[in-house]
């Protein structure tokens, strides 16, 4: 299974560009049911838009956040979502445990990553290979 995290989302969502076409041709070569996303991908993103949303008191300036807002989670209809559920909070009080140092979100991302025995793919390659085992990949690096 093929786990991605949430640059190479982002780039999927709202990017024409010869990096998003080239991202979507390998997504392409592989069965949906291989690939997923987090719990914790949809947090980030919805955190991002209710932030920019929850910027501007004149309501006309929000539509626009808004319509990003709900595009994003017709986005991830077609996408298999990976839960925060018991096995992956446990996996991250572990890495926690063993001082893995990255930020939270990312942290629960390898967590999840992790207990589906998956690879991650990720620009995030600094942070992401301070966790053992995890199997990360940049998929955007030519």
């Amino acid at each position: 299974m093929i786990v991605f995290d949430t640059d190479h989302i982002s780039l999927l969502q709202h990017r024409d560009s010869p990096k998003a076409e080239t991202l979507r041709q390998r997504v392409r070569a592989f069965p949906p049911h291989e690939l997923a996303v987090t719990a914790a991908t949809l947090e980030e993103q919805a955190r991002s838009w209710i932030s920019l949303i929850g910027r501007y008191s004149d309501v006309r300036r929000q539509v626009g956040y808004y319509d990003r807002f709900v595009s994003m989670f017709r986005f991830f209809e077609s996408w298999q979502i990976l839960p925060f559920d018991q096995r992956a909070a446990e996996e991250f009080r572990r890495l926690r445990g063993e001082r893995v140092r990255i930020g939270t979100t990312d942290l629960k991302i390898a967590a999840i990553t992790l207990v589906h025995n998956a690879t991650l793919v990720s620009g995030n390659l600094r942070d992401f290979v301070k966790v053992p085992a995890l199997r990360v990949e940049d998929w955007l690096q030519a």
